[in-house]
């Protein structure tokens, strides 16, 4: 796999490299509501929403990973 990192990234620890990484992808998730959906993705959500409020059992994400964290 060929790196494409400037140099001086690739003299940063591991933990740093890391945290440079969960940086960068909160900042791109700040933005992501800037970035456009295609319609096969709005009728996806569309869908899924749908099924969400047909089945009350359904649990969120956020629920299930916690749940699954803590095992």
């Amino acid at each position: 796999m060929t790196n494409h990192l400037p140099p001086e990234l690739l003299q940063l620890s591991v933990a740093e490299r890391i945290q440079l990484a969960e940086d960068l992808w909160d900042s791109v998730a700040q933005d992501a509501a800037q970035l456009p959906i295609s319609e096969a993705q709005r009728k996806e959500l569309e869908r899924r929403l749908a099924r969400f409020a047909e089945d009350p059992a359904t649990r969120p994400w956020e629920i299930v990973k916690q749940e699954l964290s803590n095992r």
